[in-house]
């Protein structure tokens, strides 16, 4: 039997993809606008909230691209994404610079959907095409490519104070042009490519991701030092160009690996981008259970024939770990849990994110610019930490990944608990620890759904799950943040109209305590689904590897 296999290495998609990851946490600039943006349109903390909320919406709506991500190429689902940024990011320069004055709040609302919404299609189209690229990995790459989005508010918050000089009217434009740029830049090099199927214990593939997360830390510390820097010293321009030189090469640095394997390994790995490849029987059924889509090596028809002649007998409903489709696992509880838990450990995350300004300003705080420098950076600690910590685990122990989901959410109770305090010393250290929480969410989630339900309809469902983040942010940050700050801020200067700033401790402290509650639930909830997904762990990785059950018999 005769295979046909593309040779354009994972890697180089690997190391655009970190520059696309970044593009997409463009949501994350929120704060560092949304001050000036609550000023020039005169609106109240609860309508700045629900912009928030359209921020999360927009971001977070990726049911269209992950259906059109399996029917699609890469490089179409990112164009598109270059289109809503330009229009919607655009439209918002307009407001915020008065350029044009008067645009309603309802299209203001709708143009901020569409800007973040770009972020659902290049995540989308990253995320799924790399985890496809690397399916023995996932935990792995999920941490890289998640890591690279935390990271994007501290690449954001850099640019903002070092090259931008803090204009919000600068960031927005910067946005409308900056993130289309990426896109067609970085489409040629992200494409569905031979998979990996190299374990990561191996000794190669664990230096390449070994230096893809030191190059990832490191560039997570300079842009903390960078804006700590800043901050505390107030910089010269000189010197914050070159610091931004210098997170400019740092973002450049995965790209070392596809660049090392070009010259040391040309022969094999860069053999003609077409050739054919005789396979064993063997081989074949090792193919097979490596990857768990048939996407990249087979068609529909090839698989229907295969059938035909009684090679592969179909089994009619799929277990837990073998490819399912979406309508078969929303009837399944695991997929309700996992989404209840992450629904309530990162739309509680989210509110805190979405009015990190307001509750710096509240707290006493000058530059609320350095509260959202260390988010990020701790933010990105969760994500690679989570990924790179679960999958340790799931090798060595056989240990679900959701009970990292369970841990992390005992200690977003005690955040929250700190923030309600209202005890200026603890505002740093409850931000960082939310934000390593929080990342660690995002980067457990994503490879626990695709090893419960397989990588066929990953896109669908893993979008899915993100529709936890806006119905988080409209429930916790729309209709109760907001409401109570307004109350309290009206109280505090009754008579001084409805875009009046809050100060003290009273302005959020309901607010932390209702989301240290729902925490304690996604606490519970995830432990319940730790104990219930055991098994199946068990056997997805009793070889010390992941192993995909045989959804197939091959004969």
């Amino acid at each position: 039997m005769k295979v046909k296999v593309g040779t354009w290495p994972p890697w180089i998609g690997l190391a655009a993809a970190a520059w696309v990851e970044v593009a997409a946490g463009s949501a994350y600039c929120f704060p560092l606008y949304s001050h000036a943006a609550k000023t020039v349109l005169g609106i109240d903390q609860r309508g700045l909230t629900m912009l928030g909320v359209a921020n999360d919406i927009g971001e977070n709506f990726g049911l269209v691209p992950g259906v059109l991500c399996n029917r699609l190429p890469p490089w179409s689902v990112l164009s598109v994404a270059a289109v809503l940024s330009f229009v919607g990011y655009g439209i918002m320069w307009l407001a915020v610079s008065k350029t044009v004055v008067g645009i309603p709040y309802w299209v203001l609302w709708i143009a901020l959907c569409i800007a973040t919404n770009s972020s659902a299609w290049l995540g989308t189209s990253i995320l799924v095409t790399n985890m496809r690229n690397f399916p023995l990995s996932r935990g792995t790459v999920a941490g890289i490519l998640k890591g690279y989005v935390g990271l994007s508010a501290a690449v954001y918050t850099e640019v903002y104070t070092g090259v931008l000089h803090n204009s919000a009217t600068h960031l927005l434009l910067c946005l409308s042009l900056g993130i289309p740029a990426v896109c067609f830049l970085s489409m040629y090099f992200v494409r569905p490519c031979t998979p990996s199927v190299e374990e990561e214990n191996s000794s190669e593939e664990r230096c390449h991701f070994l230096f893809t997360q030191l190059a990832s830390v490191i560039l997570g510390v300079y842009l903390l030092v960078s804006t700590v820097l800043d901050d505390v010293l107030g910089l010269s321009t000189h010197v914050a160009y070159a610091l931004f030189g210098g997170m400019f090469l740092l973002l450049f640095a995965p790209l070392a690996i596809p660049v090392k394997m070009t010259l040391w390994r040309k022969k094999r790995e860069l053999g003609s981008i077409d050739r054919l490849v005789d396979w064993s029987s063997e081989e074949i059924s090792n193919l097979l259970i490596a990857t768990s889509s048939s996407v990249i090596y087979a068609s529909d028809e090839d698989i229907l024939l295969a059938e035909g002649e009684g090679a592969i007998i179909k089994k009619k409903s799929p277990r837990r770990g073998e490819d399912f489709e979406f309508c078969g696992a929303l009837i399944k509880a695991d997929f309700w849990l996992l989404f209840m838990v992450y629904f309530l450990g990162v739309g509680s995350g989210v509110t805190v994110l979405n009015n990190l300004a307001q509750i710096g300003i509240a707290a006493g705080t000058e530059d609320t610019t350095i509260l959202l420098s260390l988010f990020s950076f701790c933010n990105f600690v969760g994500r690679l930490g989570g990924g790179a910590v679960s999958e340790h685990f799931v090798r060595s122990r056989m240990l679900p990944r959701p009970i990292w989901m369970t841990l992390t959410q005992i200690i977003m109770v005690i955040s929250y608990l700190l923030f309600a305090s209202g005890i200026p010393a603890t505002l740093y250290t409850s931000t960082a620890l939310l934000g390593i929480c929080y990342g660690v969410q995002f980067s457990v989630m994503v490879p626990t759904a695709s090893e419960l339900f397989g990588l066929k309809h990953f896109g669908m469902m893993y979008n899915f799950m993100l529709l936890g983040n806006p119905l988080g942010a409209f429930l916790f940050s729309g209709l109760l943040a907001g409401y109570i700050y307004d109350k309290e801020a009206a109280r505090q200067y009754p008579g001084f109209g409805s875009s009046i700033s809050c100060f003290g401790p009273n302005c959020f402290r309901v607010t932390f305590l209702v989301l240290a509650g729902m925490c304690t639930l996604g606490t519970v909830l995830s432990a319940v689904l730790t104990v219930r997904i055991r098994p199946v762990y068990q056997m997805l990785y009793a070889s010390g590897s992941f192993r995909h059950p045989r959804s197939t018999s091959i004969h």
